[in-house]
C-alpha cells in the first residue's frame, strides 16, 4: 500500500449509473448486467465478473466517456477553481463488523500464511501482497468453520482486480469491481471444514512481481478462521492452511484485525453554496480525520492502519439548497480509485477516480510547507493546476451521500470539495 508522502496535488470527469437494485446503465447508454443476472449461480457468476473485468478496462483505459465528459472535461481545464476554500466541519463516527486486514508482508518471499483471525457476524477482509519470488503463485483466502455444528457465510459485496505488475491499474479495477456490484453467494461449511471464500482463487496465478488486490465483505453466522495465504501455483490452498507457517511482518506492519470496520463521517451543518462558498474536508490524514489502530492476532501487537485502507467511508452532506459542484483531489500523490454517490434510495452513480486516465495526481506541484500548514488550519487555495476528479453536481435540496474507501497503490490523504455551481 501506499501511505501518506510528500504532499502533491489534468482534471478528468466522468460517471457510470447504476441502479442499486434492478438494472444497470452506463452514462453512455451501454447496458450492463443487472443485479438479479449476476445471483444467478456460479455460471452466471463468471459471466457476469467476465464482461464487468472488460467493462472496467475499458474505463481505465478511457474507451467508454461521453462526449458530455468529454465538454466537462474542456471547461475545467480551461478555467480551473483558483479560489480559496473553508474547511467544512464533520462529525465522525465508527461502526459495523470487524476488518481483516492483510498486507505484510507487502512483498511475499515465500509460501506462508500472510494474516490469519476469527471472526463472526459481518466482516471485511481486504489482501494486499506481491509475489517475490522468482516462481509463480497462488494468493488464497481460507475459511475455516470453528462452529460445533454447520456454519453458513454470506460474501455480500467483493473486488478483485486481474493480478498485474502495474498496481495502480489493479487498485482502481479492484475498487471499480467493488462499487459496482452487490453479492449474494452462500459458503456452507460442515462442522470441521473448511473452503476458500472465491473459488477462483484456486485458479488465479500470479506470475513474479505481480500484485493482487481484493476487498469482500461477508456475514459469518457462527466463528470462522480467516487465513490469506501465498503458496505454490499447484498447491491444495486449503491443505496449505493447516501447514504453512505464518510469515514475519515487514517494518511498514500493515496487517492486523480492527474492529468497526465503517465510518460514518456526517456534516455538521446543512451546506449553503449562496452563503458559505468553497468548502473542503479532508480523508484519510490522520489530522481530521485519525487512522485506525488494531491488533495484530499473530501476535498480539498493536498496529495502525496508516490510510485507513480497508474501512468504508460513508459522507454525509446535506445542502440547503442551489447548485452545488463536487470534486475529489489527491493531495499524496499518484491516485487511482473510485467512488460512489446516491441523490435518492434507488440508484447510485460510480464516479471513476479519475475518469479517462488510469490515474493522477502527478502533475501538481507539491504543496510548500505554509500551504500545508494552511490547509490543515482550515484555508486551502485551489490554484488552477490542482488536480480535481468530478463527482457530479446537485441542484435541489437534500442530502448527497458518498461512498469511499482508500484505494489499494494509491497515495493518501484526499480533499472532498464542495463548490457552487455558477452555470
Amino acid at each position: 500500500m501506499k501511505i501518506k508522502r510528500k504532499l502533491a496535488a489534468a482534471v478528468l470527469a466522468g460517471f457510470i449509473c447504476l441502479p442499486a437494485a434492478a438494472g444497470a446503465q452506463t452514462a453512455g447508454g451501454s447496458s450492463a448486467v443487472t443485479t438479479a443476472q449476476a445471483k444467478t449461480g456460479q455460471a452466471g457468476q463468471e459471466g457476469y465478473k467476465t464482461d464487468l473485468m472488460r467493462r472496467i478496462r475499458n474505463i481505465i483505459q478511457g474507451q467508454e466517456k461521453t462526449a458530455d465528459d468529454a465538454d466537462e472535461l474542456a471547461k475545467i481545464q480551461a478555467a480551473g477553481l483558483n479560489q480559496s476554500l473553508s474547511r467544512w466541519a464533520m462529525d465522525s463516527r465508527d461502526e459495523g463488523g470487524t476488518l481483516i486486514f492483510s498486507d505484510s508482508p507487502e512483498y511475499v518471499p515465500e509460501n506462508g500464511i500472510l494474516y490469519q483471525d476469527s471472526v463472526k457476524g459481518d466482516a471485511r477482509v481486504l489482501f494486499y501482497h506481491l509475489n517475490n519470488t522468482s516462481e509463480p503463485k497462488k494468493l488464497a483466502v481460507v475459511l475455516k468453520n470453528e462452529y460445533k455444528g454447520s456454519n453458513k457465510v454470506m460474501v455480500t459485496r467483493g473486488g478483485s482486480g486481474q493480478p498485474s505488475s502495474d498496481y495502480l491499474e489493479v487498485g482502481k479495477a479492484t475498487q471499480l469491481e467493488y462499487f459496482s456490484q452487490e453479492l449474494n453467494q452462500q459458503i456452507v461449511l460442515p462442522r470441521g471444514t473448511a473452503r476458500l471464500l472465491q473459488e477462483d482463487m484456486n485458479e488465479t496465478i500470479l506470475q513474479p512481481g505481480q500484485l493482487t488486490y481484493g476487498v469482500f465483505d461477508f456475514h459469518a453466522e457462527h466463528s470462522v478462521l480467516v487465513t490469506v495465504l501465498m503458496l505454490d501455483a499447484y498447491g491444495d490452498p486449503v491443505t496449505a492452511a493447516e501447514s504453512l507457517p505464518v510469515l514475519p511482518k515487514d517494518e511498514m506492519r500493515l496487517r492486523g484485525t480492527f474492529k468497526g470496520m465503517n465510518r460514518v463521517l456526517t456534516a455538521r451543518k446543512s451546506y449553503d453554496p449562496a452563503k458559505d462558498g468553497g468548502v473542503y474536508f479532508m480523508l484519510a490524514d490522520d489530522k481530521q480525520d485519525k487512522y485506525r489502530y488494531g491488533v495484530d492476532a499473530t501476535d498480539g501487537s498493536q498496529v495502525v492502519n496508516y490510510g485507513n485502507y480497508g474501512i468504508n467511508y460513508r459522507l454525509e452532506l446535506p445542502v440547503i439548497a442551489g447548485q452545488v459542484k463536487y470534486y475529489l483531489s489527491p493531495l499524496g500523490g499518484v491516485y487511482a480509485g473510485a467512488i460512489r454517490s446516491y441523490q435518492n434510495k434507488k440508484a447510485f452513480t460510480l464516479y471513476p477516480t479519475p475518469n479517462g486516465r488510469t490515474y493522477f495526481g502527478d502533475n501538481t506541484a507539491p504543496e510548500s510547507y505554509e500551504e500545508q500548514v494552511k490547509r490543515e488550519a482550515g484555508s486551502w487555495h485551489i490554484a488552477r493546476n490542482t488536480e480535481l476528479a468530478n463527482l457530479g453536481e446537485t441542484s435541489q435540496r437534500g442530502q448527497t451521500v458518498f461512498e469511499f474507501s482508500p484505494p489499494g497503490a494509491s497515495n493518501l490523504p484526499v480533499a472532498i470539495v464542495m463548490v457552487p455551481d455558477k452555470k
